[in-house]
Order: C-alpha cells, then structure tokens, then sequence
C-alpha cells in the first residue's frame, strides 16, 4: 500500500490545515480495515463539514470566473482549453507552460494524452482551478474544461454532447486517445459515454470524484428537476449502466469518500460492475465539494492517469486506517 503525501499548493492556510488531516490510499487487497470510535467518527465529520464550508465559500468567489467558455489562445500559446455551454466546439491550444503563480516542473510524459475536465451539477469549469493547476505543474500538456449547461436535463444527451467533444479534442490534437476527470455529475455523464455510447474507443483513463454510479438517495425536493431523477438509484440511464458491457476498454478509477453527505448511500459512488476494469479508492476525512480541490486527491489522480499499461488488467479497493 502507498500512502499519497498532501501537496502544500492551496491558496490560504486554513483549507490547507483541514485537508491536512486526509489521506488518500491506493489500492491494496492488503489494506486490513480499522473500525472507527463514534468519537473519532463524530470528528472527522466535523472537520469534513469545516471543509466543505471553506470550499464552498471559495468556490462561491470563483464560480463567476468559469461561467462563460475558456478564452483560446491561439495555437501553440500557454495553456490548452475547451469549449463552454452545449452546441458549442472548443478550439483548444496545447499548453507548454504552467499557469500564474505556479513553478513549472520538468515534463517527464510529453506524449500524455490530453485531459477533459467535467464538472459536477450546477457547477462549472472552475471547480477544477487547483486540481488543473497541479495536474499542469506536473507535466501535462494538454487540459481541457468542459462546461455543460445548468438547463441539461439529460444523462444521454449531455453524453452525447461529450462525444461530439471529444472527436473535436483528439481531431485538434492528433491524439486517438484521452483521459476524463468527471466530478459527481460529470463523472456519470462521462461513465454513459464511455459504456453506452463507444466512449471506449477513445477515453483510455476515466477518473470519477464523488459520482452517483448506483444511484444517490440525496435531495427528495429536488426531485422536479428531470436530471436529478436521473440520478436516483432506479432511473434509467443508472439501469442501463447496470447492462452487460463486454470488451469495454476504458479503465475506470472511482473516489468515493466515507463522509459524502451528497452521495447517499456513500458505497454508491463505487463502480461494481463485473465488466469493466474499475478501481475504487475510499478517500478518509473528505466530503463531496472538497474532493476535486484536496492535495492528496490530486496526487491521487495524478498517479492514476500515469498507472502503467501493466495495470489496466486489475481490478481493486482501497481502504484507508
């Protein structure tokens, strides 16, 4: 088992102390499983909750700033995006520097294939600023951030949508292949592409954060909204991933954390499908808003976008002390 270190890079000094106490494990079938005092429980969700305040009260600051499409630069400039709202095309640049602020770090894999960003429900591109950031720092060329419209009403359409996205990336980029870091929602829009849709062909890594891959009981008074019900534990593009799925060849890793109070039950952010190559890492002392902004997730994530083609064949869980 190898423990991921928290990396120092958050902007203020008290999201940084209540990450601190989190780690994020890879998995490991040796990992024994430790039982918590409610004591310990009680604080831990505390402190998660403390968490979840302070990001979303940063996030609140930044939300203005991702609301509209990633401006292009033109071909060869800093840093690669992606288109904004549906209907329209990113026209995405290759980034050969690290943004503002950061400290660029030797590329070590100039042959990475390109990374979609997708956030989550009523949400956009800029819930990704410090997992973007370190995922640039350490040596990825090609990023991209996807917005999908608040007004999606559904999981097959935004899919498709994602789809259209995707042929234009790798067209742009000369890449046939590429990787997808979904949050929540996105990381189920992504999943349908990906399953459902041919997806397969060209997202060789498919990395979910908090995502409701068996459904989320959360939220009944929101039950008007169409692509909320989809979300649900018996909807229908929930049953439909349920469906055999032979020779899919995307490999799946899924973080799921013990105190997400969005995913209810929390084992449903799990993917458990005897089909796909799937990886589920339990994350300790992090709640849903926190996971796409916490250190020791990003490292995390970095390492399972760079796992060795040796690993693509295994299967696995992570539990944490």
């Amino acid at each position: 088992m190898k423990t991921l270190q928290t990396v120092p890079f958050l902007p203020f000094l008290l999201l940084h102390r209540l990450c601190a106490g989190a780690t994020t494990l890879l998995p490991s079938a040796r990992t024994p499983s430790t039982a918590s005092s409610p004591t310990r429980v009680s604080a831990a969700l505390l402190r998660a909750t403390a968490l979840e305040l302070v990001v979303l009260a940063g996030h609140a600051l930044l939300y203005p700033t991702g609301i509209t499409g990633e401006r292009h630069p033109a071909a060869g400039a800093a840093e690669g995006t992606a288109s904004g709202s549906p209907g329209q095309t990113g026209r995405a640049s290759t980034a050969t520097t690290a943004p503002a602020g950061t400290t660029a770090l030797p590329v070590g894999h100039p042959e990475r294939p390109p990374v979609v960003l997708l956030h989550g429900f009523i949400d956009n591109r800029s819930v990704f600023v410090l997992l973007r950031r370190s995922l640039a720092r350490h040596g990825w060329r090609h990023l991209e951030s996807l917005n999908h419209s608040p007004l999606t009403c559904d999981i097959r359409t935004a899919a498709e949508l994602l789809g259209r996205h995707v042929e234009e990336i790798c067209a742009r980029t000369g890449h046939r292949e590429i990787d997808i870091v979904g949050h929540s929602l996105g990381g189920l829009i992504a999943r349908y592409y990906v399953q459902r849709l041919g997806g397969d062909q060209r997202v060789r890594t498919l990395v979910t954060l908090g995502t409701p891959h068996g459904g989320t009981a959360v939220a009944p008074l929101a039950g008007a909204l169409p692509i909320v019900r989809q979300m649900r534990s018996g909807s229908a593009p929930i049953e439909e991933l349920r469906l055999p799925a032979p020779g899919c060849r995307t490999r799946f890793v899924s973080f799921w954390s013990e105190l997400d109070q969005v995913i209810v039950p929390v084992e449903a952010a799990r993917i458990d499908h005897p089909d796909l190559d799937a990886v589920n890492v339990r994350v300790s002392g992090v709640g849903h808003l926190a996971l796409p902004v916490h250190p020791s997730v990003a490292a995390a994530v970095r390492e399972a976008l760079d796992a060795d083609e040796a690993d693509r064949a295994s299967t696995g869980t992570a539990s944490v002390a």
